[in-house]
């Protein structure tokens, strides 16, 4: 399951950077830049957490809050240069759950929401893949985190992403296409030769020899499948 974001904040490039460090750990982000059109989304679609900044350029977000408050439920995060202890308690009285104080850390927000999510919603069942002929390596697809003999894999992003998509069809050929789509959008202009450069990455880290792979294997002219694998 993945859980919906959204951000309500008129600092468009603070929102991009968080929009993309959560969409990379597997969170659905929409973005408002005012009151107004965070209103417009919430009529459409429904969230799990809410990231509000205090002050936007038609209302605040104190007063997006109570509006929310007279209808849902929904976790709000307040996140706001207004660090005083006034502008917290009353973000905290008027029904926020959580006051950030920007600039904020990105590692301590995402601890934040990972926190109120699984307050609210309760623990989220790990999913785990195991690879190789004795099951040596683990792919834990809810924490994002890959063991190999019980060391911790240092991964990026993106060959994480690769990574759990194959596990998720495992034993499926994955064209090139589908990898790139859902990796880095519909609308990336990445060259399609970059996916083979991070199943080399992936391949350096997770096969006992690179060179003759045994857990993920090229279809040629097509894409990639992954093999001997147990959940």
């Amino acid at each position: 399951m993945a859980y919906k974001i959204l951000i309500v904040d008129d600092d468009t490039d603070l929102m991009e950077i968080t929009k993309d460090m959560l969409c990379g750990y597997g969170y659905e982000v929409k973005l408002a830049v005012s009151s107004d059109e965070a209103f417009s989304i919430l009529e459409k679609n429904k969230f799990d957490l809410i990231l509000l900044d205090i002050n936007l350029p038609d209302e605040t977000g104190f007063f997006v809050c109570k509006e929310l408050r007279k209808v849902s439920k929904v976790p709000v995060i307040f996140a706001s240069a207004r660090t005083s202890e006034d502008d917290k308690i009353t973000g905290l009285d008027i029904g926020g759950d959580d006051y950030i104080s920007k600039p904020y850390s990105l590692k301590e927000l995402l601890y934040r929401i990972k926190a109120i999510i699984r307050r609210t919603y309760g623990e989220e069942e790990e999913k785990i893949y195991k690879l190789g002929k004795r099951a040596e390596i683990e792919v834990n697809a809810t924490t994002r985190e890959v063991t190999k003999e019980g060391t911790l894999l240092k991964l990026s992003l993106k060959e994480f992403d690769i990574l759990k998509i194959l596990c998720e069809n495992a034993g499926k050929i994955v064209t090139k296409e589908e990898i790139l789509y859902k990796v880095w959008g519909a609308f990336s202009d990445v060259e399609i030769a970059t996916i083979a450069v991070h199943i080399r990455w992936l391949r350096e880290k997770l096969e006992a020899n690179p060179a003759k792979p045994e857990i993920i294997e090229t279809v040629w002219g097509v894409g990639y499948k992954l093999t001997g694998v147990s959940i």
